[in-house]
C-alpha cells in the first residue's frame, strides 16, 4: 500500500530521537506510529467495503463539513 511508507519514516526518525538522546521526542513518534497503523487500516477497511481495494489513494471524506 502507497501508505505504508509513513511507517518507516516514523521509525527512522524514532531511531534518531534516540541516538540523540531525545526521549521524549521518541515517544512521541511511537505514539505518531500508533496513529499512522490505525488511519492505514480504517483506509484499508474503507477499500474493502467501497470496492476500491487496489493501490488508489482515497481522499478521506472531511468529517463535519456539509451534509452525508
Amino acid at each position: 500500500m502507497q501508505t505504508d511508507w509513513i511507517l518507516d519514516v516514523l521509525a527512522d526518525l524514532r531511531t534518531f530521537a534516540i541516538s540523540s538522546d531525545l526521549p521524549k521526542l521518541a515517544a512521541k513518534l511511537d505514539d505518531s506510529a500508533i496513529v499512522a497503523m490505525a488511519e492505514i487500516s480504517a483506509l484499508q477497511e474503507r477499500r474493502l467495503i467501497s470496492g476500491h481495494d487496489n493501490d488508489k489513494e482515497i481522499e478521506p471524506r472531511p468529517q463535519g463539513i456539509g451534509p452525508r
